[in-house]
């Protein structure tokens, strides 16, 4: 994610760290090629090949398209934005249950450290499972080693964490060092646990339906190579700067709006989800007493 400070009028113009606009010129570029040829065919045989259309039509198109573009963004906003928000869920149900077992097993030491251990061990998995990395490998550091053999045919390790967790509590439940309220208190929180992971994968795994993109996509298409023959006549050579902008604008809020629909990617403009991680880890280990990791910083304004 980028993370900067709002630049001044000129530098704003020539930002290009976390701009679209490196994603896009192969459109643009194309786009404004199509224009001047356009401008050059208008100027050198108008008699020939008369190419005016009226800019009336490129009107509507234009002002529909804006709208169905707002639609499709606000909805993939909606998703970064939900996707942000149960991740600040997961910081506040790990700070919770690292809180409740300093409190309840404050007797039983291993058994906290274990517990504790198993809450990174989720997080690390679910990180990986979301960016696409091997969640098993990610989540084994952090389980006893008994039980690193058998991540891998799990289908998911951090479920596979959390039951680890639970079996823990449920044998202090049975040993008399917790009492069935504490037991259910701790249960609520890997309750909390278990509906972030599922909201999660149901973001990851529902996206926009391809048609309503492909549509977008093919329209956007559509409007910015049609659009000089309706400007030509009457912009002239200021056809391809006007065309080119149009371009700029409308391709860069599909691709944006690509971005955004999959918030938990390592794009500039998804998710920080390192910096999301290290922020669990130092609740771990604050819990731990172990030295706490020092937060990530922006790298060059990115925030990965």
């Amino acid at each position: 994610m980028i993370v900067r400070p709002r630049p001044g009028a000129l530098a704003i113009l020539f930002a290009w760290r976390g701009s679209i606009l490196p994603q896009i010129a192969p459109q643009v570029t194309a786009i404004t090629a199509v224009a001047c040829l356009v401008v050059a065919t208008e100027q050198g045989w108008a008699h020939a090949i008369p190419l005016t259309a009226g800019i009336g039509p490129f009107t509507l198109i234009g002002l529909a398209l804006s709208i169905f573009l707002s639609f499709r963004n606000n909805a993939c906003y909606d998703r970064w934005w939900e996707a942000r928000k149960v991740w600040g869920s997961l910081v506040v149900e790990a700070r919770g249950l690292a809180r409740l077992l300093g409190a309840l097993l404050s007797e039983d030491d291993a058994r906290r450290r274990r517990c504790l251990e198993r809450l990174a061990g989720f997080a690390h998995a679910l990180h990986a499972r979301l960016r696409g990395q091997d969640d098993a490998a990610a989540a084994a550091p952090h389980l006893p080693q008994a039980e690193r053999g058998r991540l891998a045919s799990r289908a998911s390790p951090a479920d596979a964490a959390l039951s680890g967790l639970a079996a823990d509590l449920a044998g202090a439940m049975r040993e008399g060092t917790l009492s069935d309220v504490s037991f259910g208190l701790l249960e609520q929180k890997l309750a909390g646990l278990s509906g972030v992971q599922a909201a999660c994968e149901r973001i990851q795994g529902t996206p926009l339906p391809f048609a309503y993109t492909l549509l977008l996509y093919r329209t956007a298409w559509l409007y910015c190579l049609l659009l000089p023959f309706g400007l030509a006549a009457s912009l002239g050579w200021g056809t391809p700067v006007a065309t080119a902008l149009v371009a700029y604008t409308f391709f860069g809020l599909d691709a944006l709006g690509d971005e955004l629909e999959e918030p938990f990617g390592s794009a500039a403009n998804d998710l920080p989800l390192d910096a999301l991680l290290r922020g669990i880890d130092g609740i771990v280990q604050d819990a731990l007493g172990a030295p706490v990791p020092p937060p990530l910083s922006p790298e060059r304004y990115w925030l990965r």
